[in-house]
């Protein structure tokens, strides 16, 4: 049985609908207004082999903060939908992604205890018309709404565009590890036997 959710947010700033499916092939059909966060989020999906649909609206004439961040908290939403009670699932995940000569580490749990530890440097403010502070906010308010712990740390790199490219696709995959099923797993995989 395929671990699927919709779900979907208006507030005065953004319009947004994300659907996703943990067992999916990697498909994606992404536009959020945000060129570079699509080209991100196919990341997502490809390398975590989950289907992404994503739709948002938002004041991108003002800039792109409300935008990346809003997507980003419908994401977390929909994980957590999509994952409900964790019963059997692997929970944890740790991967190691390269581009170039960058290379990122993402540690993750699915524990339901939301934190971000985001240790990343870049060399300029901007990739394209992108700010690259906004990658911080994206998993920020992804993990606050997931119930995720989540460390994101750039081991090295120079090129801005494949950093961030490393964190998305580790992510990605991140996700895939730690929402397996493990059939020795009975019940959440926690000592206090809930995830919540």
């Amino acid at each position: 049985m395929k671990r699927t959710a919709s779900v979907n947010r208006r507030t005065s700033e953004t319009d947004i609908g994300v659907k996703l499916t943990i067992e999916g092939e990697g498909k994606a059909d992404i536009e959020t207004g945000v060129g570079f966060l699509d080209h991100m989020l196919h990341q997502v999906a490809r390398h975590g082999l989950m289907d992404l649909f994503v739709r948002a609206t938002g004041d991108t004439h003002i800039d792109n903060h409300h935008t990346v961040e809003d997507v980003g908290i419908v994401m977390g939403q929909a994980l957590a939908k999509a994952l409900g009670d964790k019963e059997g699932m692997v929970r944890y995940a740790s991967v190691y992604t390269p581009m170039d000569e960058a290379l990122t580490r993402v540690v993750l749990d699915f524990s339901g205890r939301p934190y971000l530890h985001f240790d990343v440097n870049y060399s300029t403010g901007r990739t394209g018309n992108f700010e690259v502070y906004l990658v911080e906010e994206f998993f920020r308010a992804l993990a606050m709404h997931a119930g995720l712990t989540l460390h994101i740390t750039s081991l090295y790199g120079k090129n801005d565009h494949h950093i961030i490219e490393t964190i998305f696709k580790a992510f990605g995959r991140a996700v895939d590890q730690a929402a397996r099923i493990d059939k020795r797993i009975q019940g959440p995989m926690s000592t206090k036997e809930s995830l919540k």
